[in-house]
């Protein structure tokens, strides 16, 4: 994690270890779900670490630090005798999870997670308790952490299978759109993107680029209201929602270009690049709390991104402070709707100066000695 950043949940998290509760695997390693980096996972070895993390950001953090990523959904076949988790908030995700956990398990191994108190910490130890079987705890640094008896397979085999399949993708608004539990607004379009689209332009043209593109709603729509769009890339940092995205996208290959990035948009997507770009930015990250420079590190990434004269289509919640970065960045600022606690902005990237050439300016002086001006 950052320098002076904390991460209460993974210091949590390996505290039995620290406190002689538990033993590290000496064979066969350990499988990290959800797993994030941090000074925790350095203050010990930990052999035969390897780790599953769908969001960019913290794949590449793990990998910068010289950790092995894997797939979590991808069944190697290999089992562990430990694995680790740190459940994510949405609670049908988090029970199919557990269960994945438990399928990872080495017979006579264990499943050890976290979760802070205020995310639903004793809630999410009983769902473990239900497939697995009674489980140990220890709180601290407002947070609880958990972990199994040896297991020998789910304590009840049949929820766990029911629960395995929890957070499958599945048809949302009638079937246009293909989600699943944990993404973004995932059973239903969210109104601020809704409140977007409905105001976009259709003048809108060339090349495109949809920041945070979630499972693709703002991309689909572009593409069917404005005919003058022929390329879009989709950054967006889950890879769950982008592999989701390239599916309800498929059909639209023909129609434009269309590139799909895992990619943390806050890292920056190019320079003077786009002709137009539409977004919902995030404002929280694992927490509750508001996080407005994220919202504003992406107006700054958009800025940077647009052509001159480029235009970016931005909604947000009416309360985040995102005027003074977009007044810094752009040109030509409007707000075009507030409605509903929701604000939609369009900004257009400023023309740069133009300075006159030597024989400019000395053909003006003449004409103003001529009296002309």
């Amino acid at each position: 994690m950052p320098a002076g950043q904390t991460d209460p949940a993974l210091e949590t998290l390996l505290l039995p270890f620290a406190d002689v509760l538990l033993s590290w695997p000496g064979e066969g390693g350990a499988l990290f779900l959800r797993a994030r980096e941090g000074w925790p996972l350095h203050q010990q070895a930990l052999p035969g670490l390897v780790c599953a993390q769908s969001f960019r950001a913290d794949a590449l953090a793990l990998e910068q630090a010289g950790f092995t990523l894997v797939d979590d959904e991808a069944d190697d076949g290999r089992r562990y005798p430990l694995v680790m988790v740190l459940p994510p908030r949405q609670r049908e995700e988090s029970r199919a999870l557990f269960a994945r956990a438990i399928a990872r398990t080495a017979p006579g191994g264990r499943v050890l997670a976290c979760v802070e108190n205020n995310e639903g910490a004793r809630s999410a130890q009983d769902d473990l308790a239900r497939i697995a079987g009674a489980v140990a705890n220890l709180s601290k640094n407002k947070c609880r952490v958990f972990w199994t008896a040896p297991l020998q397979g789910a304590a009840d085999p049949a929820l766990a299978a029911q629960w395995a399949t929890l957070d499958a993708p599945r048809q949302i608004e009638g079937g246009r759109f293909t989600s699943r539990p944990g993404v973004f607004a995932w059973d239903r379009i969210d109104p601020a993107s809704k409140l977007l689209v409905s105001h976009l332009p259709a003048d809108l043209a060339g090349r495109a680029a949809d920041l945070g593109a979630g499972f693709g709603y703002l991309t689909a729509e572009l593409l069917a209201r404005c005919p003058g769009i022929n390329t879009v890339d989709l950054f967006e940092a889950e890879a769950r929602a982008l592999t989701l995205a390239r599916a309800n996208l498929a059909g639209q290959q023909s129609r434009a270009a269309l590139d799909f990035r895992w990619h943390d948009v806050t890292a920056g997507v190019g320079s003077g690049v786009y002709d137009v770009i539409v977004t919902n930015p995030p404002f929280h990250t694992q927490g509750r709390a508001d996080r407005p420079d994220i919202g504003r590190r992406f107006i700054a990434v958009a800025a940077e991104a647009l052509k001159p004269g480029g235009r970016l289509w931005l909604v947000a919640n009416r309360h985040l402070p995102y005027e003074a970065v977009l007044s810094e960045t752009f040109g030509n600022v409007r707000t075009v709707a507030q409605s509903d606690g929701f604000k939609i902005v369009e900004a257009i990237k400023a023309m740069p100066t133009r300075t006159p050439s030597p024989d400019t300016r000395a053909a003006g002086k003449a004409a103003l000695r001529r009296g002309r001006y």
